[in-house]
This record gives C-alpha cells, structure tokens and sequence, in this order.
C-alpha cells in the first residue's frame, strides 16, 4: 500500500499530538499544599466535634444517673428516726464505681414550731463523680415527730 505525500503529513501530525509531553499533565507544589490546608482544616473540625460529643455524653450521663443516686440515699434516709440523722459521706460501691455522695443536716428552728412539736431538718446531699469532676446537689426538709 502505497500512501500520498499528504496521508504521511497527516500521520506524522497525530502521532506527534499524541507522542508530545503535556505541559500541564499534574498538580502543582501550591494546589496540593490547598488541598492538604482544607483536609486539615476539615479533619481538626472533625476532631473538635467528636471530643465534644464524648464530653456531652459523659455529662449527660452524669446528670441522668446522678438525681437517681440522691432519690435512692433518701430513700435510705427515710428510713432512720430524724433524732440520728447527722453529717455523712460515703461511695455508692462497685454498682458506681468513682460516685460519692456527702449529707449535711442541718436543725432549723423556729419561733413558730415548738420543741415540743417536732423537729425541722434541713437535708443537703451532694453527689459528686471521680473526687468533684461533676457534682450534683439537693436541698429538702424533713419534719419528724418527737
């Protein structure tokens, strides 16, 4: 097969378009450094958002667990003669492990209530998590008959 002078010329054109070195065939030093500045950017948000979601989930956790504790060391309180009660401290054991809880009482008087008539107490239990990482308090008043 014999070719033309201008099927040659045209065969040597394409094969030297697709033979020839591009120019811009890659990335450039500056847009991979962007794009490494945007994904560090993005992960660092990423991160912050995740340490604030287990920070929240701790707390939570705390503050839904800990009016139950109070509710139950009441619960035990109530069951003592108002004359024993005094200032406490103590763990809630292996079922809670770093939960501690203090009472205070605290004995009211008043010129409206008579000795004679029974006793006003003013109750504080403080519930706190691993030594005052988080705490929670409660304020009630007990009146018992002498």
């Amino acid at each position: 097969m014999v070719m033309s002078r201008a099927d040659l010329k045209a065969v040597k054109n394409t094969m030297a378009v697709y033979s020839e070195p591009r120019k811009w065939a890659g990335f450039t030093l500056l847009e991979v450094m962007v794009a490494v500045a945007i994904i560090a950017i993005a992960l660092v948000a990423v991160y912050r958002m995740y340490t604030q979601t287990i920070f929240m989930n701790s707390s939570a956790r705390f503050y839904t667990l800990a009016p139950l504790l109070v509710q139950k060391k009441l619960a035990d309180i109530d069951n003592q003669p108002i004359s024993e009660l005094s200032d406490e401290s103590g763990d809630f054991g292996d079922d809670f492990p770093g939960y501690a809880w203090q009472l205070t009482v605290e004995t009211l008087e008043n010129e409206i209530l008579d000795k004679d008539q029974g006793e006003l107490k003013r109750l504080d239990i403080r519930v706190s998590l691993n030594d005052s990482e988080a705490s929670y308090q409660l304020r009630t008043y007990r009146f018992g008959v002498p």
